[in-house]
């Protein structure tokens, strides 16, 4: 009996080679936040010189503009060295470990936004952080412990591929007849859940290179990958162009994560070893992170500037 109980806990225990990707993914959610504000300081000076005021999405002409804007180049460097960290992090950790940890990137961004601003953090703020790091420690911890990599099957990769599909096809069908009509809140989503897909289709795409299962269906998995995060990275753009960073980041650090852990549990099965109790747990943690993020956004000291 003693040894079956420490053969399950071997199995489903992360490993140290697999921690390492904890750490990664924090790296990665800083140049996040940073990125994120550089390249949403060039935006705002490109639709202030050179947009129209119809709110339908940037122009090439815009998109060219940018560019030529320091600041948003150098935060498109480091959302670049954001994405190579967070998909280094995969290599090492299941994906429902260091996906939620993308949520330290709004902390940080209303920290540094406090700072620059000359603001002090209220209460409401404070309380706010706090029930983000709380809530995505908890979950973290949890999903370290009992969450599991399987090889991913081709039926896996399928569901995940028609899934975006229905969904890319969605919004570019709102978005091709009603940009005029969307606000931000279409472009947030719209990005945070292409990113979620993105960042699971980079975890499949490893796990299958690894397994030594790069065929025809990988290479579709790997340009499926491509063309989201093109799309994703046009609509936040654009959320930027219309909507505050604050609300950009919010959404994208809640809708994003979402996404990936629910495909993560769902579908690939990373969950599959924790125990009931622990699962209750770990989505209470969750709703705890979330409402953290909501009320953090709404509390932002770019808000009261």
């Amino acid at each position: 009996m003693l040894v079956d109980l420490a053969d399950v806990t071997d199995q489903i225990t992360l490993t140290p080679y697999q921690s390492i990707g904890i750490p990664i993914a924090l790296v990665g959610a800083v140049f996040l936040a940073l990125g994120a504000q550089f390249q949403h300081r060039g935006v705002s000076k490109v639709e202030t010189s050179h947009g129209d005021g119809s709110r339908a999405g940037l122009s090439v002409r815009q998109l060219l503009h940018l560019l030529a804007r320091p600041s948003w180049v150098i935060g498109t460097v480091l959302l670049g060295l954001a994405i190579l960290l967070q998909l280094t992090s995969l290599v090492f950790a299941p994906l429902i470990v260091v996906q939620p940890l993308g949520v330290v990137a709004l902390v940080i961004t209303a920290i540094v936004n406090a700072r620059v601003s000359s603001i002090r953090l209220d209460r409401h703020a404070i309380r706010a952080i706090a029930m983000c790091v709380t809530g995505v420690g908890i979950f973290v911890a949890i999903a370290a412990v009992y969450a599991v990599e399987q090889a991913i099957t081709e039926t896996q990769l399928l569901i995940v591929l028609g899934i975006l599909a229905v969904i890319t096809t969605g919004f570019g069908l709102a978005f091709a007849f009603a940009r005029r009509l969307v606000g931000a809140m279409f472009y947030i989503v719209g990005a945070g859940v292409l990113f979620g897909f993105v960042a699971t289709l980079a975890k499949v795409v490893i796990n299958r290179i690894i397994n030594g299962n790069f065929e025809w269906l990988t290479v579709v998995a790997i340009v499926a990958l491509i063309a989201s995060t093109a799309l994703g990275s046009y609509f936040v753009q654009t959320a930027y162009s219309v909507g505050s960073p604050d609300l950009v980041i919010a959404g994208l650090t809640v809708i994003d994560p979402l996404v990936a852990v629910l495909i993560g549990v769902i579908v690939l099965g990373e969950a599959a070893f924790i125990p009931l109790a622990f699962m209750i747990t770990a989505v209470i943690a969750g709703v705890v992170a979330i409402f953290g993020v909501i009320q953090l956004a709404k509390h932002h000291p770019q808000k009261h500037r």
